[in-house]
């Protein structure tokens, strides 16, 4: 099962397109605008967007760059516009995949399955992380307790100061994953702080130390930010 956020704003079309979705197994996020797209994605983790082009407020274009300057999350673009120059505009600003209104939604879940396995063969074939019934992630040799905020390794306790852990539990949560140093910073250190991009560089340093053999399974990733390694 998959975490898709849809962004249209026909309604209609948006609940067609959202049963289809789930029929298939998914769970459906549903936003009818630019501003209310990047609100539900910041809050909730998605691992495919599918994104009307014409929207109301931000339209799907600057949509599309503002989630691609935090991550790599593939983006399926819905457009009414069939000129090629528009279908390369919509890739030129991230976009992964393009379908040209109307279209049938045999095609529509022929084209999410694809850039889902896509996503299953860069994260090792897991998009998120095993979570037990008492939260606690589970990712082999490490364990991280979001209600305890603690985190071992082998069954030894790794002490994080809270940045630390709060930058690994985000993680954790989808291994995978890449997350732009931008992103990182805001919701960890919040919208307020005024700092660099090193601050999220430094203190991957030190939490790869701290974790040891377990460090180099925070991977970067050049050009966006960080990532950690199924």
């Amino acid at each position: 099962m998959a975490r898709v956020l849809l962004v249209e704003d026909e309604r209609k079309l948006a609940e067609l397109i959202r049963l289809q979705l789930e029929g298939a197994g998914h769970s459906v996020s549903v936003a009818v605008d630019g501003l209310a797209a990047l609100a539900t994605f910041a809050d909730q983790a998605a691992d495919l967007v599918i994104l009307d082009w014409m929207l109301p407020g931000l339209d799907g274009l600057e949509v599309c760059r503002r989630i691609r300057a935090e991550s790599i999350v593939p983006v399926l673009m819905l457009t009414a516009r069939s000129e090629e120059l528009d279908r390369v505009l919509g890739l030129e600003v991230g976009a992964d995949d393009y379908l040209t209104k109307p279209f049938s939604m045999p095609e529509l879940l022929a084209r999410t399955r694809a850039l889902l396995r896509r996503v299953e063969l860069m994260t090792g074939g897991r998009r998120t992380a095993e979570t037990g019934n008492d939260g606690v992630l589970e990712l082999g040799r490490l364990r991280v307790d979001p209600a305890g905020r603690s985190v071992e390794v082998d069954g030894d306790t790794v002490d994080l100061t809270p940045k630390e852990f709060e930058l690994l539990r985000m993680l954790a949560e989808q291994p995978g994953r890449a997350y732009s140093r931008e992103y990182l910073l805001r919701r960890i250190w919040g919208p307020e702080y005024v700092g660099f991009d090193r601050t999220v560089d430094s203190t991957v340093t030190r939490l790869r130390r701290k974790l040891g053999a377990l460090g180099d399974r925070i991977a970067t990733v050049w050009g966006v930010g960080y990532k950690l390694l199924p």
